[in-house]
């Protein structure tokens, strides 16, 4: 089951907490400062490109594991590169996180 996935990786991946912490204080924010609706989507998407990065760098990581479990200069760009496109996505929502609620704060 897909779910069985997700549910694994939760347990196991430190990163993914905290980006579905994240993500459930952004909720809470959202429904404090009463965002639109187009705010509310672009952060549903947002929510599912950061969680669904983790994921795939996961996926990459376990599977460079598993194939090199020796030190190897590629293997370890592999884990890198995936984890730099995490970092991407995550730096994205939070800009754009910024954009949507600090007009709200202040």
């Amino acid at each position: 089951m897909h779910l069985c996935g997700i549910l694994e990786a939760l347990k196991t991946e430190q990163n993914l907490k905290i980006h579905f912490l994240i993500m459930i204080v952004v909720v809470i924010a959202g429904i404090v400062y009463s965002i639109s609706k187009i705010e509310w989507m672009i952060c549903i998407i947002l929510f599912g490109l950061v969680i669904t990065a983790e994921l795939i760098n996961t996926a990459i990581e376990t599977t460079v594991d598993i194939a090199m479990p020796r030190k190897d200069e590629k293997a370890k760009l592999a884990k890198d590169v995936a984890a730099g496109a995490v970092l991407v996505c995550a730096i994205t929502a939070s800009i754009i996180g910024l954009i949507i609620f600090l007009p709200k704060i202040f």
